[in-house]
């Protein structure tokens, strides 16, 4: 049997669809999963393991069969601690084929398949009774339902479900409570990818059109390693504040709900983005628990514990308002089952306390749903801009086409005095500035199109949406030479080539998302890492993937090395690009992979990089774009050196035109 899987084409911009074995879709979505990180979490652990002692230990206290129910069990860990604490039996429910198998290895390796219940169902279709999944309800119940958000993954129904469901009155939980935190600030790095900014051009003031300015955007969370932006990069208004706390040893609620927090205002300011994160108790007194917190709230921010499953999380406010210091004001959380979302208002104009939350913000620009919030904050960079506005200056009285989603440049080239510009897909200052949007794909551009005129200038960031991985913006080469025909002979193409780049790096935290766990907590968990290799070995698991790498800190083990070159001068070739070398290691460190991305040169004299931002400092540091993701391949082991052995890392890259991707391959020689 065979499936249909999404994949982005380079060559053709479009996400095909193509067709694969049944188990491609699940074999990537777990090569992507990130399992191996929450077991590499220690915190996390440890902390639950002392919540299911200490429970276990009550429900013994009370002279009771200790039945455990675990929901989303994955590895089958929670269950293993549970059984290893006293418990008399456990059913341990996980709703992914794949990993309920593995579980079930797991649970037989570890000697608990008289005491753990593997079943493979949603927690919703579990029955109860002499016929059923479970022969009696569960009096401890332990879960890990949870994502950034904290109830994304549908935390709030599975409760809902439980309690009224399968487990007894009165059970003890695991966690025993979350609790939501919120902090209202001001930040221009972060706004910035809430809202399209005003640009200048040539000191002339380009405004969103009000649709855009007036839109309260997507409600949908932000979800980013908060630890990495500097507490000097936002002012905060007022406290962190409590928003709510859920308990989940009684019956739990999905219906929608709002929660307020009054304070007053410690700074003046503008009112623009809430900071959220959650913490769970293991226990009912609160004395084990397991903070989201940011790194920058803790007395010394390297004890945080770092995890990638669960993050923290940016809610962008509708509007932003001024906000005066001394200001008495309420902070409010709404929520439904599966989101969250904030408003401000003063206290004086806050009529009473609404039982139902305030609608959610929804976009009506159409900007918010075609454009992430790193693209806002690229639309938005000015300095980025104005490198694109000094490389178009030579377009006065040109015909000019702009090939990328949803961009400026074709804006900037009519503010700079071209005769007539065009665009192929769809933006918000098209009618506003005259900008004609051709309604096909660049192969089906005919001369007519154009008025018998000729294309004298091309230009594209690139970026388009359906991209992936860095290379995949190559599309704009592909769009250059069905064009070919079009392009006066002395058409300005911007911009003019592109560079793939590579540095081998030592990542700090960002490695265990692939790292083999072996034992867990005293538990083996191979079967788990069997599972993830095979996937990862999988048809063409075996290649580099997308991470915004500002957000995971890593040291250059190597001097960045532009490795592939694409001349946009060019057609196209009809044969594959290849490109051989090495680069030596020249620090010490545990070299993880190599991370990849593109540069791109708009003129002689301007170059504009999706990757660093600055050349790496002496001691490996690496500073990168806050707007584009790279691409890092992750080595199948990590390589230990010294720096000063002369070792060095092979490379092979080839660039393949007829589906416009990149293979590649590394090697780590040990000496010359």
């Amino acid at each position: 049997m065979k499936t249909f899987c999404g994949r982005a084409n380079p060559a053709t911009g479009a996400l095909d669809w193509v067709e694969e074995s049944e188990e491609y879709d699940y074999h990537q979505e777990i090569a992507r999963s990130c399992y191996a990180d929450m077991l590499h979490d220690h915190d996390r652990n440890e902390k639950y393991y002392q919540g299911i002692r200490a429970a276990v230990s009550r429900v013994k206290a009370r002279g009771e069969k200790v039945i455990v129910l675990d929901i989303g069990t994955g590895t089958g860990l929670l269950s293993m601690m549970a059984v290893t604490a006293g418990a008399d039996y456990c059913y341990a429910v996980e709703v992914f084929q794949p990993m309920a198998a593995a579980a079930l290895q797991i649970v037989e390796r570890n000697g608990f398949a008289d005491k753990i219940k593997i079943i493979n169902k949603h927690s919703t279709e579990v029955t109860v009774g002499l016929d059923g999944d479970m022969q009696t309800r569960a009096n401890v119940l332990i879960t890990e339902l949870f994502d950034t958000e904290l109830i994304g993954e549908g935390a709030l129904p599975s409760y809902e479900h439980a309690h009224l469901n399968l487990v007894q009155e009165g059970c003890e939980a695991v966690p025993h409570r979350a609790t939501v935190y919120a902090q209202l600030v001001e930040s221009e790095q972060l706004w910035s990818w809430a809202q399209l900014q005003p640009v200048e051009v040539d000191g002339r003031k380009l405004l969103p059109p009000p649709a855009v300015g007036g839109c309260a955007g997507a409600h949908s969370v932000c979800d980013i390693q908060l630890s990495q932006v500097p507490p000097d990069r936002f002012t905060p208004l007022g406290p962190r504040c409590t928003m709510f706390s859920v308990e989940f040893s009684k019956p739990v609620s999905s219906a929608p709900q709002s929660h307020s927090s009054r304070f007053t205002a410690q700074s003046s300011g503008r009112a623009q983005v809430v900071l959220s994160w959650w913490d769970i108790d293991m226990d009912p007194s609160g004395s084990i628990m397991c903070s989201m917190a940011p790194s920058w709230t803790y007395p010394d921010p390297g004890s945080s514990p770092w995890r990638d499953h669960w993050m923290q999380s940016v809610y962008f406010l509708p509007v932003e308002r001024k906000v005066v210091k001394g200001e008495e004001l309420s902070l409010t959380v709404n929520h439904d089952d599966y989101s969250l979302w904030y408003s401000i208002q003063t206290v004086s104009q806050q009529g009473p306390v609404s039982e139902a939350p305030t609608c959610r913000p929804c976009c009506v620009c159409q900007a918010h749903l075609v454009w992430t919030r790193p693209r806002f904050g690229e639309l938005n960079d000015r300095r980025r801009t104005q490198s694109y506005v000094n490389a178009l200056r030579s377009v006065t009285e040109s015909v000019c086409l702009g090939v990328s989603d949803g961009s400026l440049l074709p804006v900037f080239a009519h503010m700079l005095g071209a005769k007539k510009v065009l665009l192929f897909n769809w933006s918000l200052f098209a009618k506003v500035c005259g900008v004609q949007i051709l309604g096909i794909r660049p192969d089906q551009l005919s001369s007519t199109d154009l008025d018998g005129e000729q294309i004298s200038v091309l230009m594209g960031e690139p970026y388009f949406s359906t991209s992936l991985l860095p290379w995949h913006s190559l599309f704009f080469w592909y769009c250059r030479t069905s064009l070919a025909r079009l392009l006066a002979p002395d058409a300005t193409i911007l911009p003019c080539s592109a560079t793939l780049n590579m540095v081998a790096v030592e990542f700090r935290d960002l490695w265990r998302i692939r790292a083999p766990c072996g034992t867990c907590e005293g538990f083996d968990v191979g079967p788990m890492d069997e599972m993830v290799q095979k996937s990862l070995d999988f048809h063409e698991s075996r290649e580099a993937e997308p991470h915004p790498l500002w957000e995971y800190p890593c040291r250059a083990l190597t001097q960045s090395k532009a490795v592939m070159n694409f001349d946009f001068l060019q057609c196209v070739p009809a044969q594959p690009i290849s490109s051989k070398g090495s680069i030596p290691l020249i620090r010490r460190g545990r070299c993880h992979g190599v991370a990849l991305w593109m540069d791109y040169q708009l003129n002689d004299d301007i170059t504009v990089s999706m990757g660093l931002t600055k050349p790496v400092s002496d001691e490996g540091v690496c500073e990168w774009s806050l707007h584009r993701k790279q691409g890092v391949y992750f080595f199948r082991s990590p390589w230990e050196g010294s720096g000063d052995e002369g070792a060095s890392i092979s490379y092979t890259f080839t660039f393949e035109p007829s589906i416009g991707d990149i293979k590649m391959d590394f090697t780590v020689d040990s000496s010359n």
